[in-house]
């Protein structure tokens, strides 16, 4: 909450705001953003709980939202921290994040028109977030949210994730592990080894390829799971689809802060 209230504070500096004209204090609105991100919280009963309407209460959350999510870094950035950290490589994965439904239509490659949220492989609404994780499962960076009805590899080439994978491989020495739904994207995302259309078994230096590859990229699953696991208001968003990137930039920025917190408390 203190570092929280750091950023909010240095927030009201830039924007000029006048001291005692804030429903809240730096403080109590960091509380109040915390509270929503760690409970999932109702914001029309925390606005009680605090002591203000409901409209003050979206736009203090936000703001923390926005204050956090700035400090994020960029996912060149974020490659060569893990380089310099001795990582071996880092592990690449999408996720759908869970929304309410939505009216917003596109048009699907066979011209046909779909909603643009809607994901057939989840048979749910939500936004493809894309993610880069060490080999212990941490989250280094996560993407901007894209339509939930594109699949990994559409999304990863579009936020130029996979020309950034690639150009780690290549120069920092630092390849990505990827599902098979990533196939084909460059030399430097490894992928399984796909079964033989004709049905016949692969040879067993490619099993074997494929046993190992699972074995190492499983901890990107555990990525994904930190965040939901400690911010329950990722499980599932009703504001716009749009904005749930922020939301899981901020998610990512609160980890890390805990990580480095209770690293330097050991």
């Amino acid at each position: 909450m203190q570092y929280l209230g750091r950023l909010l504070a240095a927030e009201r500096r830039a924007r000029g705001t006048r001291r005692d004209t804030r429903a809240l204090t730096c403080f109590h609105q960091a509380l109040l953003v915390l509270i929503w991100f760690r409970k999932a919280e109702d914001l029309t009963l925390l606005a009680a709980g605090f002591g203000i309407s409901r409209a003050t209460a979206y736009r203090y959350r936000d703001e923390g939202v926005a204050v956090l999510a700035a400090q994020a870094t960029d996912l060149h950035t974020a490659l060569r921290r893990a380089a310099a950290d001795g990582w071996p490589y880092v592990i690449l994965d999408g996720k759908l994040f869970d929304c309410d439904r939505l009216t917003e239509t596109t048009l699907s490659v066979k011209g046909e028109t779909i909603d643009a949220w809607y994901s057939g492989k989840h048979r749910d609404f939500g936004a493809n977030i894309q993610a880069v994780m060490r080999p212990d499962g941490l989250p280094i960076w996560t993407s901007a949210a894209m339509p939930g009805h594109l699949h990994d590899t559409s999304c990863a080439r579009e936020l130029g994730v996979t020309a950034a994978l690639n150009w780690s491989a290549a120069e920092l020495d630092l390849p990505a592990l990827a599902d098979s739904g990533y196939e084909s994207t460059g030399h430097g995302i490894k992928t399984p080894i796909k079964q033989p259309t004709d049905g016949s078994r692969l040879a067993p230096d490619n099993r074997a390829y494929n046993q190992l590859l699972r074995g190492l990229r499983w901890q990107g699953e555990r990525g994904f799971a930190i965040l939901i696991g400690r911010w329950k208001t990722l499980r599932h968003t009703n504001i716009s689809p749009r904005r749930i990137g922020d939301i899981v930039a901020a998610a990512l920025h609160l980890t890390h802060f805990e990580y480095k917190y209770l690293s330097e408390s050991c």
